[in-house]
């Protein structure tokens, strides 16, 4: 989602938005942008290349895990007391695998499909967790530079030590100060992208996590 921007607070965004390379944080989502730029341009030279945007998969198989898996691997450690005030747009990373096939023999040579379904706050995904997992959320939320300090001493400072893995890191504190929502209509109508249960896939991450280990701790109500 990187490459189609933050959306100005309270809209919702669809493929037409556009950003700019200044506006994006890190270099990881700079290097998204120019990416899709030149795919776009090859395109625009003929060759057979459809875009899809995935917004923010959730669900098992997350090796790493990812920033959004993390969240899952937190809460069940209950290692989140807290919550910021945010909202992300949450799709089942099954659909969006199948959305990318889907794109392959669907989609219109040029175009962007956003591959995704609910937008919700970090609060709702967090009860959503609660819900499948007997696990109390977090009753209160922190202001955004919180974070942002404990990220920064977490990546800049502490990273330097051996052996040292952060755990939060600040791009993604950064990014959590606005609400990502987003508008996967068109791949809905274009494609057929499949939009199964977000609590679902939470339920399967939750599950997946358990089962590899990854989430070594548990905490009941």
């Amino acid at each position: 989602m990187s490459t189609i921007g933050v959306p100005p607070e309270g809209e919702v965004a669809d493929e037409t938005q556009e950003t700019s390379l200044e506006k994006l944080v890190g270099h990881y989502k700079k290097s998204k942008f120019l990416a899709e730029a030149v795919a776009l341009r090859a395109a625009r030279s003929g060759l057979d290349v459809v875009i899809v945007n995935p917004s923010t998969p959730i669900g098992p198989f997350d090796i790493k895990p990812t920033p959004t898996g993390e969240i899952v691997v937190r809460f069940l450690e209950g290692r989140m007391p807290f919550y910021v005030h945010t909202g992300l747009n949450l799709i089942d990373v099954r659909d969006v695998a199948r959305g990318h096939i889907l794109a392959w023999q669907k989609g219109e040579i040029g175009s962007r499909y956003i591959l995704g379904y609910q937008n919700v706050t970090l609060h709702e995904m967090l009860q959503m967790l609660a819900k499948v997992t007997g696990i109390g959320p977090p009753r209160w939320s922190i202001p955004y530079g919180i974070p942002l300090a404990a990220a920064f001493v977490d990546e800049t400072l502490l990273g330097k030590l051996p052996g040292w893995s952060p755990s939060l890191s600040v791009t993604s504190v950064q990014m959590s100060r606005k609400a990502m929502y987003y508008d996967s209509g068109k791949a809905v109508r274009e494609l057929g992208l499949p939009q199964h249960s977000v609590e679902h896939a939470l339920a399967a991450a939750v599950d997946w996590f358990r089962e590899m280990g990854i989430a070594k701790e548990r905490r009941k109500r």
